[in-house]
């Protein structure tokens, strides 16, 4: 996409907020009479932005990078893009002419340009550096990775004796005790190297909190991670598919070493999950020849974003490996062979009885797994007194909306995109209910983001 003549639609442009609030303002920003001194030319964006100092604000966009485009702005936002970013692309989206195509770049836009172009080499190299010297002791890494293996069985024992003391004293006392006991817990899970089973540990502690019917819940939770306490213990005598799957619900590192699968990769769906100490971004992808659909994982530090952004209804022709693991669906991104461009296409729909039994089979392979990405097609939400749901229009089935769904504005989106009629929807669906995250209505091809 850098200059092809093919460019983003306003939507695919705000799918790059960070927040609904960085939406509004570029979106007030996407009109030519703040704007001077605008053009683009070699994939990237540029121009001037009148705002409340005496200098406008210097912005240039590089479209590029296959991973993503970058934003380089002089306004004092630490949001990754500023609206200022944000509104230069909705104006070049526009194609009116407010952004012509020009040969040359201004020298501020250049030296930012060419100082990415010097760091991404410069990490590539370091990068093919730190492989060879990784490669050039093994017996270094096996003697680590031993070491974190004999923290993480002590932990699972130790988790193991803490939950048959909770059965034994009766549910009641989780609720007595408040978040300090699983608090305590997960903080040695932490030492004992398992991240996976620190991080559902302090889940349990919202659990007595819940609402009616929390000691069943809690149950559920306790022999699930009952059963991840004893597929990690009991690894050797497990497939191994299976054994990487518990490895990966623990937390170890892996490597994604699956044959590498090259095809135009249709992004789905991108959102971000945020906790106090990591932004953690989940990108949907849809292989247009293989079919198969994807999740690349991008992390940031609190109060940053992922480096990785692919704006949704874009094709990137990349190639992806996937990480081992029965019924898993993460991927890593490898080499790109051009930037992401928009696509006309859409994967495939089911209905929404075949999307309940494929997450059922799912959980065959992975039973802590929590969700199974599908593409509903000719849905109709409607409401189900205070709940939704999305009904088939062509079946009696419906699938409920998850409780988060139904509190973001997303949902709303979606009933006005439907209007009453159906539409195609992208989202995963588990035990707690479907999360729609991107549609397409029937009479346009053009992805809506949801999230």
């Amino acid at each position: 996409m850098t200059e092809q003549g093919v460019r983003w639609s306003a939507e695919q442009v705000l799918s790059l907020a960070p927040d609904a609030a960085s939406r509004t303002a570029g979106g007030k920003l996407g009109t030519a009479g703040p704007w001077s001194e605008a053009g683009s030319g070699e994939g990237t964006v540029w121009g001037l932005c009148k705002g409340s100092g005496s200098r406008p604000y210097q912005t240039v966009v590089d479209l590029t990078d296959a991973a993503g485009p970058a934003y380089k702005c002089s306004c004092p936002s630490r949001k990754f893009p500023c609206k200022h970013a944000l509104g230069l692309l909705l104006l070049w989206a526009g194609d009116d002419g407010s952004v012509p195509a020009s040969a040359e770049l201004p020298d501020w836009a250049e030296q930012w340009l060419a100082g990415r172009r010097e760091r991404a080499q410069s990490k590539q190299a370091r990068g093919e550096g730190s492989s060879g010297s990784a490669a050039a002791d093994p017996e270094a890494a096996r003697r680590r990775a031993e070491r974190r293996a004999e923290r993480v069985t002590a932990g699972a024992t130790e988790l193991e004796q803490r939950l048959a003391d909770l059965l034994r004293g009766g549910l009641a006392t989780a609720e007595q005790a408040g978040y300090g006991l699983w608090d305590e817990t997960a903080a040695r899970m932490v030492d004992a190297q398992a991240p996976g089973l620190a991080a559902r540990v302090r889940e349990l502690g919202a659990i007595p909190a819940s609402g009616a019917g929390w000691p069943a819940r809690l149950l559920e939770e306790c022999a699930l991670l009952h059963l991840l306490d004893q597929g990690w213990l009991g690894r050797d005598r497990l497939p191994d598919s299976l054994a990487a799957t518990v490895r990966s619900r623990l937390g170890l590192p892996a490597t994604a070493d699956g044959t590498p699968v090259r095809d135009h990769w249709l992004v789905l769906a991108q959102y971000d999950t945020v906790d106090p100490k990591l932004t953690t971004r989940r990108i949907w992808l849809h292989g247009s020849a293989s079919g198969r659909t994807r999740l690349l994982l991008s992390y940031g530090a609190a109060g940053r974003a992922p480096e990785l952004s692919l704006p949704v209804g874009l094709a990137l022709d990349a190639e992806l490996s996937a990480y081992p693991g029965a019924g898993q669906s993460r991927s890593a991104l490898g080499e790109r062979f051009a930037p992401p461009v928009p696509a006309a296409f859409r994967p495939p729909g089911t209905t929404t009885a075949e999307a309940a039994a494929r997450y059922g089979e799912a959980l065959r392979d992975d039973p802590w797994l929590e969700s199974v990405p599908v593409t509903l097609d000719r849905v109709i939400p409607v409401p189900d007194g205070d709940l939704w749901q999305l009904t088939d229009a062509d079946t009696d089935s419906a699938l409920p909306l998850a409780r988060a769904a139904r509190s973001r504005p997303g949902l709303w989106r979606l009933v006005a995109l439907s209007g009453g009629a159906p539409v195609t929807v992208f989202g995963e669906c588990g035990h707690r209910g479907f999360t729609p995250l991107t549609a397409w209505p029937q009479s346009t091809g053009e992805a809506i983001p949801l999230c």
